[in-house]
């Protein structure tokens, strides 16, 4: 490798790239665990309170003989440091890791500015919007182009439109003599995070504007491999192979990757047969395994793959199918889009497997023409019933039509997959679409809470599955007829941001919405006005108050503005049964009041009380 000025670099390694297999260095988050740094420490810090343990590291990638460098910036966004409180050092950190590299670098290899994954969830699953992610990246990429990186690599993405966001924005950058190295990870199987196959992803990898398409992290070299061929298929600029050292074993507590460097290089001796042209390694891949890689290489004679290849075409996926009608999802869809007034009762799982009085409650509430059982799911975080499984329960048992709550907080984005086709299967046809409550609000403070998504990307995975598709875009052959719902909050104390997020709710494929306990009708009255143009059924949330203490609990905690007429009507309630029967009048005042402006009411049954609901449901009249 010549010497060559900083400037000219990376015109130095596009010129080299087109007949050279370049090896790039292995894991640096693997070495530095094994130098005593914590996992939970923020590795990209490290360039500039402890630059001389990652330039060490450096160091011992090349003297193994690897040509490419990559900074230790992976994790280096604004937003991702953000997370440790230190988004103001985004400029220096990344800026000190193109110089720990290029000092350890000198003339041996080049330098490969790195790029990670955000590690928040985009549009439609999450907050997050493309145009702040693209920005982000951009951000990143400015701090390590300026400081003179000669390429940049863009690796671990499990997110087809995460790595779109990022390829443009390095694009833009780095402008069109950059070398751009864009790698997915992958399961065992190929298939991204996201769910999306190489068919999916092989033709928007050959389309969008990276000079290198590859793999690296998640899996060993035998499933990287075996997906780079299949890549090949679809595009023909160069691929990049960076496998971990195998699957990681527990072993004495520690994660322990067990692929030697022997079994590593006689993988790379397939990598560069196939046509690989940059050989790296990634989490548990030490300056050992890039040795033997590099002797590989050296004594290797590469094929020349032909660029002039016909790129395949994927044969036509199926598309989205039409979503079934409203009308014809359930009893409940029915009556919504015939316009009829339809009341709900809310009835809680049972904290044991005894369900008897929660069916009992449902037949009594069905006597007296209740259209629907609503059935939360682990609400104030606590454990009970499956709410699923209650309310196949309770339609079968009880004979009346059931509502699901469905909430983010207790499964990943499989696992809700799974389970809303499994809730269509069982004839449970009606959900609200909720994040859930935090386990901290709950009896299991130190649970663990999942939340991959929250509502709206819980919206936007129920709508996908009403079109036959999972959540990677990708065709099941089949449909849920799931009627969607979602929760809302008229008496928000921002209400900008709730609006907001209703927005986005609608937008993700909404079909009606529940709002919160409403007491205050100039609330709900100024709701109704800010979202009328949505056009979708609205049904407030009635809630019978049981004592002055439950309304003080309603304000005070719940954040749910009730008048000051109402509180003291139940202050002047001087015993239990005077209270409820309070509590009961001005929730039928309230069902009176809405009755009109809404479509429909969810009562609840406040400690199990179902005649309470029954009796404010009373006021409803004739349907």
């Amino acid at each position: 490798m010549t010497t060559t000025s900083p400037l000219s670099r990376a015109a130095e390694f596009r010129e080299l790239f087109t007949n050279h297999v370049f090896v790039a260095d292995g894991a640096m988050g693997t070495m530095l665990y094994a130098k005593g740094v914590f996992i939970n420490r923020c590795f990209d810090e490290l360039n500039v309170s402890q630059p001389g343990l990652v330039k060490e590291i450096h160091q011992d990638y090349v003297k193994a003989g690897a040509e490419i460098l990559e900074t230790n910036t992976f994790g280096a966004t604004r937003i991702r440091l953000g997370a440790f409180g230190i988004a103001e050092k985004c400029r220096a950190i990344n800026e000190a890791g193109v110089r720990l590299a290029r000092e350890a670098a000198g003339d041996r290899a080049y330098v490969a500015g790195a790029i990670g994954p955000l590690n928040v969830q985009l549009e439609p699953l999450g907050p997050t919007s493309f145009a702040e992610a693209r920005a982000a990246f951009k951000e990143q990429a400015e701090f390590l182009v300026g400081s003179g990186v000669d390429l940049l690599v863009l690796e671990t993405f499990g997110y087809l439109n995460e790595l779109r966001e990022a390829i443009f924005a390095a694009r833009e950058v780095a402008g069109p003599d950059m070398v751009i190295v864009a790698q997915i990870t992958i399961d065992d199987y190929g298939n991204m995070l996201d769910g999306g196959d190489v068919s999916h992803y092989g033709p928007a990898l050959h389309e969008w504007p990276a000079d290198v398409v590859g793999i690296n992290c998640s899996v060993g070299p035998k499933a990287t491999l075996e997906t780079i061929e299949k890549i090949m298929r679809y595009t023909a600029k160069p691929t990049s192979a960076m496998p971990n050292a195998g699957h990681p074993a527990q072993v004495e507590g520690r994660q322990i990757y067990l692929c030697s460097p022997e079994y590593m290089a006689q993988y790379a001796r397939r990598f560069l047969w196939a046509g690989v042209k940059i050989i790296g390694g990634c989490c548990g891949t030490t300056p050992d395994h890039i040795k033997e890689l590099v002797s590989e290489a050296r004594s290797l004679q590469p094929a020349q793959r032909k660029l002039a290849i016909t790129v395949e075409t994927p044969e036509s996926k199926a598309k989205a199918l039409p979503k079934v009608e409203v009308a014809t999802k359930s009893g409940l869809g029915a009556k919504l889009a015939a316009g009829k007034f339809v009341a709900f009762v809310e009835i809680l799982p049972p904290r044991g497997v005894d369900a008897s009085k929660e069916i009992a409650g449902a037949k009594l509430c069905k006597d007296h023409g209740i259209d629907c059982i609503n059935v939360p799911d682990g609400p104030r975080a606590s454990a009970r019933m499956s709410a699923q499984v209650c309310c196949q329960l309770m339609q079968r048992d009880a004979g009346i039509e059931t509502v699901l709550h469905f909430c983010c907080r207790d499964r990943n984005i499989l696992g809700i997959q799974s389970e809303l086709i499994g809730a269509h299967s069982a004839g449970v046809r009606n959900l609200i679409c909720i994040t859930g409550d935090p386990p901290r609000m709950g009896s299991y403070p130190n649970a663990t809470a999942v939340f991959d998504v929250d509502a709206i990307g819980l919206t936007n995975i129920v709508n996908n599955l009403n079109h036959g598709l999972d959540i990677g875009g990708n065709p099941m052959g089949s449909q849920t007829a799931l009627l969607l719902g979602v929760g809302a909050n008229p008496g928000a104390l921002n209400m900008e941001e709730e609006l907001r997020r209703f927005d986005w709710k609608v937008q993700a494929g909404a079909e009606y919405v529940v709002t919160q306990p409403v007491f205050d009708l100039k609330l709900l009255e100024a709701w109704l006005k800010a979202t009328e143009h949505y056009k979708i059924p609205l049904l407030a949330g009635i809630w019978p108050l049981t004592s002055y203490r439950n309304a003080e609990f309603m304000v005070n905690e719940l954040r749910v503005p009730v008048p000051e007429e109402y509180m003291e009507r139940m202050r002047r309630a001087d015993n239990a049964e005077r209270a409820r029967a309070e509590g009961i009048a001005i929730a039928r005042d309230m069902v009176e009041r809405v009755r009109k402006l809404v479509q429909g009411v969810q009562l609840s049954a406040p400690f199990g009380r179902y005649d309470m609901a029954i009796q404010a449901a009373e006021a409803i009249g004739e349907r």
